[in-house]
């Protein structure tokens, strides 16, 4: 049941048979660190030396009887959950021991499967409990212990560094990672630094999900047995096998077809596939990070994907931010990408005007950090004498600036339109072109501090145009 050993178990009972069929059990099932005691009295001193990470406590011992240990364990160990082991004539006391703090009970003879479900439970409760208390730490001491892991993220942004702290906390749990942000946010480069956090041996696997079809994406995940379809000349394994004790990155997630949602819930939920063409499944030891530019809850809502599978992927979620929402970090890339395009192009770093920060300061970045990266590249590539034009991210502001739609919205009572307001909220009046236009020119100047080439740009004007309106406004 278990792929990877999720923690070690502790099994205290006085009847030694017991311990050892227990034991052999859960070895059985994946679970290869587990530590047995028959002598209840030496249980605090065992868990005092740490590293116990699930308890599986029978309730009537003699000496120190499990009722007795249970309130010692909860007091000195909160974090560890204590799974309770009882006959069926003691079920009223099991209750009352879950009212003290017990994870949950099981009831002798223990059935295998409900043991491997609540030990199953009890290793994901205890790794949500780290990980919240592993966060706050991160949060409140404002640490992050491994930054050379983010240097490929230029920020210098108070929210990325919050997302780097989180990604430290989360980056070992077994459960599937969500990244959600637009186009260009970097979520490939986080996916990058949670392989390269969470200790996998494995190799980081890349698939974009967009334009498969369910056929398409069950033979790239899953692959296919030999003779599975017309052209299946031989044994193919899936992208989930090559991404074996690694990390599989299923980007565009959102754009997923209804049977195939199946199938990744199935892999999820059992850790295991089938190969097209194969009865017989595999099993998968794969770490799952998805993401996507979509709101999913959206998609959710209009029945295009599934609930289930969304919770499932839910876990654990990292939110990127738009570039224009942490303009910071725009003068750091800025310089990164001039130094990385000047390098490829075998080029001298050229300088840049400082009028070009506040040019990029008034920009909204559609493409974020991807767009800004192209643009540099491209005004590298034509730069001359050693110095940065800003023509080039004039002429991508131009080409991309957009005005929001006036939408037509019903009268008032009066047959008043509801957008004069506005207006006169600002003026006082109706204005006239002349008065609008030169509230705009003064707007425009005012954000680009002066400079006259930045204004024109938002103003969607030549430069020369705008210099004639200010020199007839004067």
């Amino acid at each position: 049941m278990f792929n990877t050993n999720p923690g070690r178990v502790l099994i205290v009972d006085d009847e030694v048979n017991t311990l050892k069929a227990s034991a052999t059990i859960l070895k059985m099932n994946g679970l290869k660190d587990v530590v047995t005691e028959s002598d209840s009295r030496r249980v605090m001193e065992l868990v005092a030396a740490g590293g116990i990470d699930v308890i599986l406590l029978d309730l009537f011992m003699p000496n120190v009887s499990g009722m007795e240990l249970l309130p010692l364990l909860r007091e000195q160990l909160p974090q560890v959950p204590v799974i309770i082991v009882t006959a069926a004539y003691e079920l009223e006391r099991a209750v009352d021991c879950i009212k003290s703090g017990a994870f949950d009970y099981l009831v002798k003879p223990v059935d295998t499967e409900r043991m491997m479900i609540t030990l199953q439970r009890a290793f994901e409760c205890r790794a949500l409990t780290d990980q919240v208390a592993s966060l706050r730490d991160h949060l409140v001491e404002d640490r992050l212990d491994n930054p050379d892991v983010f240097e490929d993220i230029v920020s210098c942004s108070r929210k990325m560094r919050s997302v780097f702290q989180y990604l430290e906390v989360i980056a070992k749990s077994p459960q599937p990672v969500l990244i959600t942000g637009e186009s260009g946010t970097g979520k490939e480069l986080v996916t990058r630094a949670i392989h390269r956090l969470s200790g996998c041996s494995g190799e980081l696997v890349s698939v974009n999900l967009a334009g498969l079809d369910d056929a398409m994406f069950s033979d790239t995940l899953f692959g296919h047995k030999r003779g599975a379809f017309t052209g299946a000349d031989q044994l193919r394994d899936g992208l989930i096998v090559k991404a074996a004790n690694g990390v599989i990155l299923l980007d565009e997630i959102g754009d997923l077809g209804e049977s195939s949602q199946i199938r990744l819930l199935r892999l999820i939920q059992e850790r295991e596939f089938y190969p097209v063409g194969s009865d017989t499944p595999r099993k998968s030891e794969a770490r799952i990070v998805c993401a996507s530019n979509k709101n999913l809850k959206e998609l959710v809502a209009s029945g295009r994907f599934r609930n289930d599978l969304f919770y499932r992927l839910n876990v654990h979620h990292v939110e990127l931010p738009p570039l224009r929402n942490r303009k910071e970090d725009v003068p750091l890339l800025l310089e990164h990408f001039i130094r990385q395009a000047a390098k490829s192009l075998g080029l001298p770093s050229p300088s840049y005007p400082k009028e070009l920060l506040d040019l990029l300061a008034v920009y909204h970045f559609p493409g974020n950090v991807r767009e800004l990266q192209g643009i540099v590249f491209d005004a590298v590539a034509r730069s001359k004498s050693g110095k940065l034009s800003q023509e080039p991210f004039r002429r991508v502001m131009s080409d991309c600036r957009t005005q929001t739609p006036v939408t037509e919205t019903p009268s008032g009572a009066q047959g008043q339109d509801p957008r004069l307001a506005k207006l006169e909220g600002v003026w006082g009046h109706f204005p006239t072109l002349d008065e609008a236009e030169n509230y705009l020119i003064e707007v425009a100047m005012n954000i680009a501090k002066g400079n006259q080439g930045t204004a024109a740009t938002l103003l969607g004007l030549k430069r020369q145009t705008l210099n004639m309106r200010l020199k007839i406004r004067k």
